[in-house]
């Protein structure tokens, strides 16, 4: 079937390209024909930074998303012309990070946990509420608002599998913190609870549609192939605690803004648990996650802290960079901050 053509993805829609232009396609094509055919990755470069992104996702559908979703080409995620595109790849996007967190002059040299913990504050604390939820609450139409969330996939999309991995190797509070965590996303044991389980509700309720990753905005892309990049290389795992730490200091106001827009447009009731858990335990998981896993974990690592306070602000960066696309788009260059 189908999915509806939304005003997000009438903006978004990429130029024509055939097949052959694109690195993605010839990736795609590669795993559909199996081993011998992956050679020919190594003599490609991506198209553009659309490109980039779209490959690197695919890759990481191969780490991360469902066999039933990925089939028989699981097994060639370590393939070694596979996982030399994806090094080559990030080592591009890494450089990327790193020339904009030197040159941001954000805060780099943070070893103490009471300092890691102020400047993973002020990260957080960098626009709070951007616009495009502002806009929501109090102006947004219902197609914009279905099309904004249809893009934005929650506040903390994936972050149960993401909080599985970031705990791989953590102990003491820090691992403890995460548990937990992720057991809240599990609805604490109750299936109609966990946290997929109320946004696919939500999304049944507001008949949201499926925004195909080629008709997303390359800065969707990005913020989403964010997570694949901490999730599939164990050397981030600094960076990946600050960054799921970001989501959880970030989530709660933003989910107020989105239960504002749900009064206003008189929102069916399914649609409502999903945000009203997030805007209820996301400002006490925030606190828990720098009390009990950040302070503990730089006190026992110090080198960690400018790394962690670094995986935040990645995270705030790609964040804000997707939120003015969809303000550019959906809000427009006059609406008012």
């Amino acid at each position: 079937m189908t999915p509806p053509v939304t005003s997000l993805t009438r903006t978004h829609r990429p130029p024509a390209q055939t097949p052959a232009q694109t690195l993605a396609a010839a990736l795609a094509a590669a795993l559909a024909d199996g081993d011998g055919a992956l050679d020919v990755l190594r003599t490609l470069a991506p198209a553009d930074r659309r490109d980039r992104f779209l490959t690197l996702l695919a890759i990481y559908d191969l780490h991360t998303a469902p066999l039933q979703v990925v089939g028989d080409a699981a097994r060639l995620q370590g393939h070694p012309a596979v996982a030399e595109l994806k090094y080559r790849l990030e080592a591009d996007w890494l450089a990327e990070l790193e020339l904009a967190w030197v040159e941001a002059g954000a805060l780099s040299d943070a070893a103490d946990p009471d300092r890691v913990v102020k400047a993973m504050r002020a990260v957080a604390a960098r626009d709070r509420l951007p616009a495009a939820y502002r806009w929501l609450a109090r102006e947004a139409s219902w197609s914009e608002l279905v099309d904004f969330l249809a893009l934005e996939g929650g506040p903390d999309g994936g972050f149960d599998d993401l909080v599985a991995v970031c705990q791989v190797g953590l102990s003491g509070s820090a691992k403890l913190e995460l548990g937990k965590n992720y057991w809240d996303e599990m609805g604490g044991g109750d299936p109609d609870g966990v946290h997929t389980v109320l946004h696919q509700r939500m999304a049944a309720a507001l008949r949201m549609p499926h925004i195909p990753r080629d008709e997303q905005p390359v800065e969707a892309l990005e913020r989403s192939a964010l997570g694949g990049l901490l999730a599939t290389n164990r050397w981030l795992q600094p960076e990946m605690l600050g960054a799921l730490g970001l989501l959880e200091l970030q989530a709660g106001p933003r989910c107020r803004l989105v239960l504002q827009a749900f009064d206003r447009l008189g929102a069916p009731a399914d649609a409502y648990p999903f945000y009203a858990e997030h805007a209820e335990v996301d400002p006490v998981h925030g606190k828990d996650w720098m009390d009990k896993a950040v302070v503990p974990t730089v006190a026992e690592r110090p080198d960690w802290g400018p790394r962690i306070v670094k995986g935040a602000w990645w995270r705030a960066t790609v964040n804000l960079a997707f939120f003015e696309a969809v303000r550019r788009d959906l809000v427009g260059e006059s609406s008012a901050a």
